[in-house]
């Protein structure tokens, strides 16, 4: 019988340990960055080398997981003062601030020596993700709205990451990419952030681009929106050099974005979370279908 308790405790402790560690390197978040880098490795390559894909899977959510985890660190008391982040685990008491920095740290050379073994342009863009977020969007947070500009940033860099590992170049086709997932930051964050609105300001954060709910912050959500769609059907053209479009493809990115911008306006008229909501919702849909539609163009 103690045997038996002693195992199930055992079996608890490495459950909750686990957990703890899914959720200082948000694993939804980190799995949907590797799944960026993919579709954009996909993109670019003549040949799949599965070794170099799953490189840049490992090395990939190693960076983003440490940027999460620094992120987590930084924030650990406004963490305490949210709802959807009290029970972190060093807000919560779980795991000390000495070992999230340990695997924080882990984290990040194990990344950078993964995507250094692909090429040293992978690896500096991955390092000058982390650093970006969490040395500048992390402070900034408590001051601007701005923040969420520098944010955009490492934010936007996994879709191109993808194409740079099989290139080894920075040019216009992972410069497009690179700007798809930039302008679509702005009106994904701003409705978490019009969600959060009060928690974040109970932190003391400025999320939102006028600091308020109101239809100034949304009509910056349309505009970056708009912004987003223009981009996004870019090549279509036929002058983003090696990234291509067709129109059918086009068309469907359209109506995806239009979709989106539906929301948001919507969002402009009335004023509410459950739009919000809805934006929020409609704009993880878009990244994700394009990122699918991108790649299963290119193959058909």
């Amino acid at each position: 019988m103690q045997t038996t308790y002693s195992s199930t405790a055992k079996n608890t402790s490495i459950a909750t340990v686990f957990d703890d560690l899914k959720q200082l390197t948000k694993f939804g978040l980190s799995i949907s960055v590797v799944f960026s880098a993919i579709a954009g490795y996909l993109l670019a390559a003549e040949t799949i080398k599965i070794d170099i894909l799953l490189m840049l899977a490992i090395g990939g959510y190693c960076m983003v997981g440490a940027s999460n985890t620094f992120n987590q660190i930084i924030e650990k008391d406004t963490d305490k003062l949210m709802k959807r982040t009290q029970n972190r685990p060093i807000p919560a008491g779980r795991m000390s601030v000495n070992t999230a920095l340990i695997i924080g740290i882990i984290l990040t050379l194990a990344g950078i020596a993964i995507l250094y073994n692909i090429n040293a342009k992978t690896a500096m863009f991955a390092a000058i993700s982390i650093f970006l977020y969490a040395s500048v969007y992390t402070p900034l947070k408590s001051i601007t709205p701005l923040s969420v500009f520098v944010g955009a940033i490492p934010g936007a860099i996994p879709f191109m990451l993808g194409w740079v590992a099989v290139t080894g170049r920075f040019d216009i086709e992972p410069g497009m990419l690179f700007m798809i997932q930039f302008f679509w930051q702005f009106p994904h964050f701003w409705a978490i952030g019009w969600l959060g609105y009060e928690e974040y300001k109970k932190a003391g954060f400025n999320m939102l681009p006028t600091g308020e709910k109101n239809k100034k912050a949304t009509t910056q959500i349309l505009l970056y929106t708009t912004w987003m769609i223009i981009v996004s059907i870019f090549p279509a053209f036929g002058i983003t050099g090696k990234l291509h479009l067709s129109p059918l493809a086009a068309i469907v990115v359209l109506l995806l974005g239009l979709f989106m911008l539906y929301f948001g306006v919507l969002l402009h008229k009335k004023q509410t979370d459950a739009i919000a909501r809805k934006l929020m919702l409609a704009s993880v849909l878009y990244i994700t279908v394009i990122q699918v539609v991108y790649v299963v163009d290119k193959f058909l």
